[in-house]
């Protein structure tokens, strides 16, 4: 499937096919949910939404834990606009409140290099939180350039770059409903 944006600012457009479909991503959510659910029912959680491209999996994830949290956000970028991570972490926005003797469920979109999810943890560990969970959405083994901790993994894919559901090409293709493996960028 081609995707063709109506407006014009990106330098190509992509070529698409559906890796993983919106009613598996739901279906994943309800259940990582679920065990979220029962990890943390009547504890002091607070969710953190590493940004951007999280944030469609975590508003939809945060609605299938039943049990009361606190919402964060933290802007990372590893990208910079390419399709490989340049191994170089940027903090772009920080937390608003402290995560002390909390509970932290940090929530990512995609864990590939392993470098800004090691990042994050170190940095959130120096902040003293009862516990650090993780969780993301996409996992690419093939691609891990150090050893990482994932406690919940929505979906292993291969070493492919993916579009939709919040992960972007220079910023664009955020709004599609599914993921999508993206067929002619090198």
């Amino acid at each position: 499937m081609m995707y063709k944006r109506a407006s014009k600012g990106a330098s190509m457009d992509l070529k698409i096919s559906t890796l993983i479909t919106e009613k598996q991503i739901q279906d994943r959510v309800e259940e990582l949910g679920k065990a979220l659910t029962d990890k943390f029912k009547g504890k002091d959680l607070v969710a953190i939404c590493i940004l951007k491209g999280s944030f469609m999996f975590y508003s939809d994830l945060i609605r299938s834990i039943d049990t009361d949290l606190s919402c964060e956000f933290l802007g990372v970028s590893s990208y910079h606009g390419k399709t490989k991570s340049s191994g170089e972490v940027k903090t772009t926005l920080d937390l608003s409140a402290p995560v002390e003797d909390k509970h932290v469920l940090l929530i990512e979109d995609i864990v590939d290099t392993g470098l800004t999810m090691n990042y994050l943890q170190k940095n959130l560990q120096q902040r003293k939180p009862k516990s650090i969970t993780t969780c993301s959405l996409l996992f690419k083994p093939a691609a891990l350039k150090t050893e990482v901790k994932l406690d919940h993994i929505g979906f292993e894919i291969g070493d492919q770059f993916v579009v939709g559901y919040g992960l972007d090409y220079q910023n664009f293709y955020r709004n599609l409903p599914y993921i999508g493996q993206v067929e002619n960028i090198n």
